[in-house]
């Protein structure tokens, strides 16, 4: 066996290890680590190979930037139980109810403003389909319908900034969490327009599937509903404008004050106050929080030890050359590349979670779009729009999961009228998969979609840049201007100018 056969060898034992269903941070430990005593016995590479191992370990606790995401996890998780997700669905539910799929526009909206100030997927569907689901049912809401948009609602949190996916991302690129968060949100704002056409258009073609409540269902009227609207609305997009704005990640600005963690610390304390001003701030909030936040952060320095014992052997065999040849001979140059890699990466979320895809397979990947002069915050966003999926496939979504739990939880309760089927819930979600999915395409053929919002790099004409030096001759002249060129085009190009 050659050195050149066992890098796509460990690449096939990755994939079987990711298939048992075993903890992937130490199955990838442990398959890292017999691929190296392996690669040492064979002569590949020397033991003292190895010795680079302790040192990555080192450099990942020590990477300031994946300190935000505990404080952004602790964030979204004290607001998921703060009680804003209710009184939000209630107060749109009622605006928008009496229009024909009303309770339809109200979930997608309010999914879209607590995806910017929660983060996590499980709270978000928990909460939206505890209160939302009864109504929809009462009203007439087509089953397959109102399970699709608020699993779709749901997922629409790993996509929209501050998303805990994006400052991965960033990390594992190796660009700015602003201009990643600038990146991601023509994206986010595209798929809640796609999500809000399609179910106007379902609500013409087929009324009766999303029909308007009555007016008289309404308990609050003029000031007062509008005020419960605000009264959600303006703290939330307060604290979005104070965290995302102090790290440039809004569009039109173009200064960070603080760092990613610094904000997301900030985000922390924000997601505190805004507990307390609906009164529902107490020890358990923080308790519960702080346990999640814990699990989480374990879970995620885990998968980064493993695939980082992994990608080192992986390198050491020369796997890096081997994913590089095997990518870049595509044919359809950059797009043939992105329509490749975003079918690989959909069909590995069906068993993977955004977090070992990012860690495990973005590293692999990354390099061979740099070389091929794809940019990064691009690749970044539209990997991001593509793993949203991994929480509405049949059978192993997340979303349907919750989803499952709540909808079970809801009618041992008495407060549906029927039992939610799981064939309703699976065949639901298939036309939103289908809407994210339009979206990963839109992205791929108009990257404006992710570059509208991102700060446009400074043109230098060079052939208008001359300097004048008095007193020279002319063969002197020629030869500083030439000088002068040769530097500027050094520097333009990123390469060392001649000396």
């Amino acid at each position: 066996m050659s050195m050149q056969d066992f890098a796509p060898m460990m690449f096939g034992g990755l994939v079987i290890i990711m298939l048992i269903g075993f903890p992937v941070a130490f199955s990838l430990s442990a398959l890292g680590l017999l691929c190296g005593f392996i690669a040492i016995q064979m002569g590949w590479f020397p033991a003292s190979f190895m010795f680079n191992l302790p040192l990555n370990i080192f450099a990942i606790l020590s990477n300031d930037l994946l300190l935000a995401i505990p404080f952004f996890t602790l964030m979204g998780a004290v607001l998921e139980k703060c009680g804003l997700a209710e009184d939000m669905l209630d107060s749109m539910g009622q605006l928008f109810g009496p229009i024909r799929g009303g309770l339809g526009y109200s979930v997608i909206i309010v999914g879209f403003i607590l995806g910017a100030i929660t983060g996590t997927v499980a709270g978000q569907v928990i909460a939206m389909a505890m209160i939302s689901l009864p109504v929809m049912m009462r009203y007439g809401y087509n089953m397959r319908y109102a399970t699709g948009v608020l699993a779709a609602s749901g997922t629409i949190t790993q996509l929209v900034p501050p998303s805990l996916v994006l400052v991965v991302m960033a990390d594992q690129l190796g660009r700015s969490v602003g201009d990643m968060y600038k990146g991601a949100w023509g994206p986010s704002i595209l798929q809640v327009l796609i999500f809000l056409v399609y179910t106007f258009v379902l609500s013409r073609l087929r009324p009766y599937h999303l029909p308007g409540i009555p007016l008289q269902a309404r308990t609050l009227h003029g000031w007062d509903l509008w005020k419960k609207c605000l009264r959600g609305i303006i703290p939330s997009a307060i604290l979005i404008f104070a965290v995302l704005g102090s790290m440039g990640g809004l569009p039109g600005m173009n200064t960070a004050i603080a760092t990613p963690t610094e904000a997301g610390a900030m985000g922390a304390v924000g997601a505190i106050i805004l507990a307390a001003i609906h009164g529902r701030l107490n020890w358990t909030i923080v308790k519960d929080g702080m346990t999640g936040t814990m699990r989480i952060t374990a879970m995620v320095v885990f998968i980064l030890f493993g695939s980082r014992v992994f990608s080192l052997v992986f390198q050491g065999v020369d796997g890096a050359i081997w994913i590089e040849h095997l990518l870049s001979g595509l044919p359809g140059g950059q797009i043939g590349f992105l329509i490749v890699v975003n079918i690989f990466i959909f069909f590995l979320a069906f068993f993977l979670d955004f977090f070992e895809i990012a860690f495990i397979i973005l590293p692999m990947l990354a390099p061979v779009a740099s070389k091929m002069g794809i940019d990064m915050i691009w690749f970044g966003v539209l990997l991001c729009v593509n793993m949203q999926t991994s929480f509405m496939h049949p059978p192993f979504g997340f979303a349907l999961f919750y989803l499952r739990g709540a909808a079970d939880s809801l009618f041992k309760n008495g407060a549906l009228p029927a039992k939610v089927l799981s064939r309703d819930i699976y065949l639901g979600s298939i036309p939103w998969v289908i809407l994210q999915l339009l979206l990963v395409i839109i992205v791929i053929f108009f990257p404006q979609t992710v570059t509208v919002f991102l700060d446009k790099p400074i043109q230098i004409d060079i052939n208008q840049v001359r300097i004048e030096v008095p007193e020279s001759s002319e063969a002197e002249q020629a030869d500083d201007q030439n000088n002068m060129d040769d530097l500027l085009k050094g520097l333009m190009k990123g390469t060392k100018p001649s000396q």
